[in-house]
């Protein structure tokens, strides 16, 4: 990918085209969580069946961020974008008429495809435009990510009960797919549809560095997903409405918004980023261990805790990433594999936990184990030291 500089006002456009294809990379997971007692009533599905919800398109994510470089390159930029939100957006659509589960999987299999191809071509497409200002632009990047989480998870809900049907909830954020759809082609004079054809394809399957950073990223994601998927239906255990547990998971990624705005800003200060992930680490153990001790008591405050954690967690592991390559088309290699790698590990946390709630009857015990994964990260945090970076990737 050319490192091509924006100018101001076409890279103000750009970059609110990239915050509204962002949205849409996560409603059509966020969105089954809270509707999840509905779905079930409806579709006959255990709790491990209903983890494949989530489970499957971060596996499917993970998996076509190998290839998904390589259709970037062979179709450009815009048309990659607009391939991958018509994807989202017709996966999305088509749950107003899902009759099982098989055809509800299906269409989370296919956004997830969707969202993968534009996830391993938006970092290498920032550092390349925005090269002055990567820790930032990416912050707003992932922050709109969390951003759609958070709407779906608030508002799916609200759709439900207005028109009664679980399935308008989740169909509804196809709106915003084709807003993102128009916004992006309406962009395409200020984003050149072509990549460079003498771009040298890199593998990293050899690279131990690559691999530490990709299972850094994994083990991060896997808290995401895993309080995308659960946290709901946790509180729903625990007594609370579909309604009330939608809004406590919209205010979960709310907070994730406000630390992946304000996060990588602050870590921009620095190219020695440790600090900082440890001090996130932290939040999310301490939210865990609140969401196990004490779920009812300061029921907003460990929600809070993990979204500042998880919000700010996300974009710096892509950042960290981004840090060990100047280069835009073997950076963005590298954070292709990173995530690659690393959703398909995340992909599995919300089946080991929904088998963990089928088999002893709470999610208590998935908590527990995902704040001893967060404690393993802390040890990993301490190998990112940046004067050694050139030492590990060439």
């Amino acid at each position: 990918m050319e490192n091509v500089r924006t100018t101001a006002r076409p890279a103000l456009w750009l970059m609110l085209a990239i915050i509204l294809v962002a949205l849409n990379l996560r409603p059509s997971m966020a969105a089954v969580g809270p509707l999840l007692s509905a779905i079930r009533g409806d579709i006959p599905l255990s709790y491990s069946l209903a983890s494949l919800l989530t489970m499957l398109p971060v596996m499917a994510m993970g998996m076509a961020m190998f290839f998904g470089i390589s259709i970037s390159q062979r179709l450009g930029e815009q048309r990659t974008v607009l391939l991958s939100l018509l994807i989202i957006g017709l996966a999305t659509l088509a749950r107003l008429f899902v009759d099982s589960a098989a055809e509800l999987i299906i269409s989370a299999v296919l956004a997830g495809i969707g969202i993968a191809l534009i996830q391993a071509l938006m970092p290498a497409l920032i550092k390349a435009r925005f090269p002055d200002n990567v820790a930032l632009c990416m912050g707003l990047y992932v922050t709109s990510i969390m951003g759609g989480a958070a709407l779906a998870a608030s508002f799916a809900p609200l759709v439900m009960v207005q028109t009664g049907s679980w399935r308008v909830g989740l169909a509804i954020w196809t709106a915003l797919a084709l807003f993102a759809l128009l916004f992006w082609w309406s962009q395409r004079s200020h984003l050149p549809n072509a990549v460079s054809a003498a771009a040298k394809k890199e593998s990293f399957f050899a690279n131990s560095r690559a691999w530490l950073l990709a299972v850094f990223f994994g083990l991060g994601t896997a808290s995401y997903t895993c309080v995308l998927a659960w946290l709901a239906p946790y509180y729903v255990e625990k007594g609370w409405s579909e309604q009330n547990a939608g809004l406590l998971l919209g205010f979960l990624t709310a907070m994730e918004v406000i630390s992946g705005l304000v996060v990588p800003a602050i870590a921009n200060r620095s190219r020695d980023r440790r600090v900082v992930l440890m001090a996130l680490l932290g939040l999310i153990i301490a939210g865990f261990c609140g969401l196990i001790l004490s779920p009812d008591h300061l029921s907003l405050l460990w929600p809070c805790l993990l979204g500042l954690g998880i919000g700010g967690l996300f974009p710096m592991s892509l950042i960290v990433s981004l840090d060990h390559l100047d280069n835009p088309q073997r950076a963005g290699g590298l954070t292709a594999f990173v995530q690659g790698i690393g959703y398909l590990i995340a992909g599995l946390s919300p089946l080991l936990a929904g088998m963990v709630r089928d088999q002893l009857g709470s999610f208590e015990w998935a908590w527990w184990s995902l704040t001893a994964v967060m404690v393993v990260m802390l040890l990993m945090v301490l190998r990112f030291d940046p004067r050694h970076y050139t030492q590990h990737i060439r």
